[in-house]
């Protein structure tokens, strides 16, 4: 494994963050300064320290949380709002999220320090699937789908939804539709919809990649299979864990 993403894996700073320390002389391996980008490591073998202290490789952990509408995607929210932190199981705070949701949007959020998978999945390039129910104030035309599959203008650019369907009867006062979206754009189901002149009642994701809502409670978290973790990393285009590209 390079050094710098044992660094990354291990908490101790980002990818960039741990190249700088390389440079400036601040990293041992087995008692030995090591400066070059690119030095590999062995982390069940080799000693690795920072400023003289070691680094042990931390356990790759994965959680996810059913958030609530309500419950900002943040440690500490300056309005005082309840944290999706608030809700996770004790020794699970450190987990930094995958993404975020929108204060009033709900459903599934990881959570993970596999920090190389992460960057990866998160990564336009990658065109990661994230599926949404939004049930709308209606009624609304029913060409909605097409509509948002054709693209819809957005600030930044175009937004596309790769696939849209109604669920149910798209003429009731409460219609509601399911999108698929790539990007991960900022608030970019809102604002598609806003853009069309469409009002949400309740946005829910219900999958991240090959990793589904299911039945899982608002409010409640659950650790990821060794199953879920090995399709992430196969989505990021990774070997199986995580040394690489897998192409």
């Amino acid at each position: 494994m390079r050094l710098q993403k044992f660094l990354s894996r291990a908490g101790v700073a980002s990818r960039r963050k741990s190249e700088e320390l390389i440079v400036a002389g601040r990293v041992r391996v087995n008692g030995n300064v090591v400066t070059l980008l690119g030095s590999k490591v062995d982390p069940r073998t080799d000693r690795v320290e920072v400023d003289g202290r070691r680094v042990r490789p931390a356990a790759t952990q994965w959680l996810a949380l059913h958030k609530p509408p309500g419950v900002a995607c943040t440690r500490r929210d300056p309005s005082g709002h309840p944290t999706i932190y608030e809700l996770l199981p004790v020794g699970m705070h450190h987990l930094p999220h995958v993404g975020r949701l929108d204060f009033m949007s709900e459903g599934l959020l990881l959570l993970s320090n596999q920090g190389d998978v992460v960057h990866r999945l998160l990564h336009p390039s990658t065109e990661l699937p994230r599926v949404y129910r939004v049930e709308l104030l209606g009624p609304v035309s029913g060409d909605l789908p097409r509509r948002l599959r054709g693209g819809v203008p957005l600030e930044d650019g175009p937004a596309r939804a790769r696939d849209a369907r109604w669920i149910g009867d798209p003429g009731t006062a409460s219609p509601a539709v399911e999108m698929v979206l790539t990007e991960g754009r900022n608030r970019e189901v809102r604002r598609m919809l806003a853009r069309l002149e469409i009002r949400i009642r309740r946005l829910c994701r219900t999958s991240f990649g090959p990793i589904e809502l299911g039945e899982l409670a608002a409010g409640e978290s659950r650790a990821l299979s060794g199953a879920e973790r090995a399709a992430l990393e196969r989505a990021a285009g990774m070997r199986r864990g995580g040394s690489g590209p897998g192409r």
